[in-house]
């Protein structure tokens, strides 16, 4: 068996045992009646948001301004909800282009590894934020997100690479690139934007950007999401919500990724995740000024 395959089952294997986790933890704790019944809403949001993950525009992004937007959750929830909510379509997607496009195998897991280990160290740190912290996180990661895009649609990047695969000093920059931008998608920063952009600074092909930051999101989530299931710093019902519709839209979305113009779509996109930052900020200043206001003379 070919390696990119052992990695395959063992992705899945992990996504296994994660679910199964999450299922019995959940399971020893009280829940009121209904707290597991997803909402409509929430299936709607998470459907948009992982259409357009599969085609490389991001999900955590768009989820996050729609969540703020119609008030599908609390704020300081989202990062947990977004983690642990998305596992599972995460490895479809993951396994989808893990299989049909190729890529150097030590790269791969370098980056995947890297990943894991980022996520796993920012986990603990985003479960004990308090809420107006993640606000300030969120939006911060959010106008970040939004430049990054920016620079993407402008195409003032290198010109694209044909390397399928890299080896010394640029491999061990991707290795620290990608230990930071998983310690940040637990912050709700998503993965795909500046893996995109650092595949192509590094000369690789950008059709390779696909494997490899599905791949490191797909292993990387059940990693960091552990903490916030065994903390519940996320909201279960809307968690159950992603669970179900995510996996359903990378099915239908996954053969269309050459054939949707993406452009006028990030341009939508690039406009809702500046509006939800600045509202996000705001919300953090609000909750600034409302403490400052009941604090005792």
């Amino acid at each position: 068996m070919a390696p990119k395959y052992i990695l395959i089952l063992l992705l899945v294997v992990i996504a296994i045992a994660f679910h199964a986790f999450w299922f019995v933890t959940e399971r020893r704790r009280q829940h009121a009646p209904g707290a597991l019944r997803p909402s409509p809403l929430a299936m709607g949001v998470a459907f948009i948001a992982n259409f357009f993950d599969t085609l490389g525009i991001g999900s955590f992004a768009t989820t996050t301004s729609m969540s703020k937007l119609w008030g599908v959750m609390p704020d300081e929830k989202i990062p947990g909800t977004l983690n642990v909510g998305y596992v599972l379509a995460t490895v479809v997607q993951a396994v989808i282009f893990m299989t049909i496009i190729e890529v150097d195998f030590l790269t791969l897991i370098s980056i995947i590894g890297a990943a894991v280990l980022g996520a796993f160290l920012g986990a603990g740190v985003v479960c004990n934020l308090n809420r107006r912290q993640v606000q300030i996180g969120m939006g911060t990661a959010l106008l970040v997100a939004s430049a990054l895009m920016v620079l993407s649609m402008s195409g003032r990047g290198p010109a694209p690479g044909e390397a399928l695969g890299l080896a010394g000093a640029k491999l061990a920059i991707a290795v620290g690139i990608s230990m930071v931008l998983g310690a940040l998608m637990m912050l709700g920063i998503g993965f795909y934007g500046p893996c995109m952009i650092m595949i192509s600074l590094l000369g690789m092909d950008p059709r390779v950007s696909y494997p490899i930051m599905m791949g490191a999101c797909a292993f990387l989530m059940p990693s960091g999401s552990v903490q916030f299931v065994r903390k519940g710093s996320y909201h279960l019902k809307t968690s159950m919500a992603f669970l179900i519709a995510g996996p359903l839209a990378v099915l239908l979305a996954a053969p269309l990724v050459d054939k949707i113009p993406l452009f006028q779509l990030r341009i939508l996109v690039l406009i809702v995740v500046l509006y939800t930052a600045v509202r996000m900020l705001m919300s953090a200043m609000q909750e600034k000024g409302a403490a400052v206001a009941n604090t005792p003379a």
